[in-house]
């Protein structure tokens, strides 16, 4: 038995129609979509300080009811 909620990240080098179909397939419909930033550290000198990196984006989806 499926769960009834799901997170799909978007994966590296996937595009974010790709995860919606891949999310689709698998017979979910997303209902909210997250993004976090992903930091990197970064020293000069003696100062060390944090960039944006990228981003991760996560869909939650729900189970289609399809009965």
């Amino acid at each position: 038995m499926s769960k009834k909620k799901m997170q799909f990240e978007v994966q590296e080098n996937e595009t974010i129609d790709a995860c919606l179909e891949r999310m689709r397939k698998q017979g979910y419909t997303p209902i909210r979509r997250t993004e976090k930033p992903i930091f990197q550290e970064v020293t000069s000198g003696n100062e060390t300080s944090y960039e944006p990196a990228g981003r991760k984006i996560v869909f939650e989806a729900v189970l289609n009811d399809e009965h």
